[in-house]
C-alpha cells in the first residue's frame, strides 16, 4: 500500500470519528488545526514564486505569482514574474505580452527588458532581441554578467544566423534582487 493511500485512509478514519460539525473546544467553539495562527501573515507570493522558479517548479511558481498579483496588483514585479514563469512553461505569446506590459509600466526595469529579450530570442526575432538586450544592458550599467552574455549571444546570432556553440541557447532570465534563472534550449 502506498504512503499516500495510507495517509488518505488514516485521515478518513479520523474524520469518521469526529463529531458532526467538527471537533468542539471545551467552551463550545470549534478547534482550529494545530500550528495555524489565524492572525499570521502569509509569505509574499513573489518570494515563494522566486523560490519555486529556482527549484524548477514553474507551474507552482506561476500560481504563487498569480496570488501575488491578486494581493499586490499588476506591478512591474508581478508582471515580469508572470512573464518569466510563462516563458519557462513555453507559453511565449503570454510571456511576451506580460513582459511588454512590464516594460511599458516601468521603462527602467532592466530584468523585464532582459527577460523580454530572452522571449524574442526563443521566437527567433534576433534583431529586436539584440535591441532589447542593449536597453537592459544600458539600464543595468553593464553590471549583470547574465545580461552581458545574453547580449553577446544575440549579437553572435545576428552576425551569423547559423551560429551555434554548446552554450548557444543558454539564455538567462533575471529577476529583481539579483537572482537568475537559466533558460536552456529545448
Amino acid at each position: 500500500m502506498s504512503f499516500r493511500l495510507i495517509v488518505l485512509a488514516a485521515s478518513g478514519l479520523v474524520a469518521a470519528c469526529a463529531p458532526a460539525g467538527g471537533l468542539r473546544a471545551p467552551d463550545g467553539g470549534v478547534y482550529a488545526p494545530a500550528g495555524v495562527d489565524a492572525r499570521g501573515q502569509s509569505v509574499d507570493g513573489l518570494i515563494v514564486g522566486h523560490r519555486l522558479m529556482a527549484a524548477g517548479q514553474y507551474e507552482l511558481a506561476l500560481d504563487a505569482y498569480l496570488r501575488a498579483a491578486s494581493e499586490q496588483g499588476l506591478t512591474v514585479d508581478t508582471m515580469s514574474a508572470l512573464g518569466s514563469a510563462n516563458l519557462k512553461l513555453g507559453r511565449l505569446g503570454q510571456a511576451e505580452r506580460l513582459l511588454r506590459q512590464a516594460v511599458d509600466k516601468d521603462e527602467t526595469f532592466a530584468p523585464a527588458w532582459n527577460n523580454l529579450g530572452v522571449v524574442l530570442m526563443e521566437k527567433g526575432e534576433f534583431g529586436e532581441a539584440e535591441r532589447v538586450f542593449r536597453i537592459a544592458y544600458a539600464l543595468d550599467s553593464g553590471e549583470s554578467a547574465d545580461i552581458r552574455e545574453n547580449l553577446r549571444l544575440a549579437l553572435a546570432k545576428i552576425e551569423n544566423p547559423g551560429y551555434h556553440d554548446d552554450n548557444d541557447s543558454a539564455f538567462s532570465l533575471v529577476r529583481r534582487g539579483g537572482g537568475t534563472y537559466l533558460l536552456l534550449s529545448r
